[in-house]
């Protein structure tokens, strides 16, 4: 079997009692960088398990041999924050495992995507989850339109190096769109601007830097 164990996204205080007793009990953790794996486990006082990593880099020689293994013996999968397989690598381990008949369980806790939504106050009963934004922005109004069509709300991650020059190409491409811009969402310096785009903007940019991981929530209605 191979468990799907969300990490936290920021507070540690986040990791779930089920998740904790997941790692504890399998020999073997998939992991994206386990160097930053190992920090987590040592924080909860896990020890004594194998690591293995999984990346796009390395995915192609690994992945046999995890399917070989996860056929006789459990293993849990973890990504560096947050929920694996969701914009990240590990979602080719889980249709491997499917493809060879090997049972996946979820055991979920933290989601910056979703906890931003939660938030944001924007419309939540129908929304577009499309991973990191693109930087065109021919390509970035593919998906506004595709989002519009479907009357969803858009939750996207965005760089902070970027988040200004997206919101100008939203300001530009849909004037009256409504948006929330959460950063460092459970962590210490946590923030949320909310506001019409044009309202975000100005409020973004009076700050002399931008850091920390940015989910941004836009709603077209």
């Amino acid at each position: 079997m191979l468990y799907i164990v969300a990490t936290p996204i920021g507070n540690l205080g986040d990791m779930t009692l089920r998740a904790i007793e997941t790692l504890k009990s399998v020999a073997t953790i998939i992991a994206e960088n386990p160097g930053h794996t190992r920090k987590l486990l040592n924080h909860y006082e896990i020890t004594g398990k194998t690591l293995v990593q999984f990346a796009d880099h390395n995915e192609q020689r690994v992945l046999p041999k995890l399917i070989e293994q996860l056929a006789i013996t459990d293993a849990a999968l973890v990504s560096d924050a947050g929920m694996p397989a969701i914009s990240d690598p590990g979602f080719r381990l889980v249709r491997a495992c499917v493809d060879a008949g090997i049972e996946v369980m979820p055991i979920p806790g933290a989601s910056a995507s979703i906890s931003a939504l939660a938030a944001s106050g924007l419309p939540t009963d129908r929304f577009l989850f499309v991973g990191f934004l693109p930087k065109t922005e021919p390509k970035l109004k593919r998906i506004i339109d595709e989002a519009k069509n479907a009357a969803a709300t858009l939750v996207a991650y965005e760089s902070p190096q970027r988040i200004i020059k997206t919101l100008d190409l939203i300001k530009t491409l849909e004037p009256n769109a409504k948006v929330a811009v959460g950063r460092e969402v459970t962590k210490l310096h946590e923030q949320f601007v909310r506001g019409t785009v044009s309202e975000t903007l100005e409020e973004l940019k009076k700050k002399t830097t931008i850091k920390g991981e940015i989910t941004l929530v836009v709603s077209f209605k």
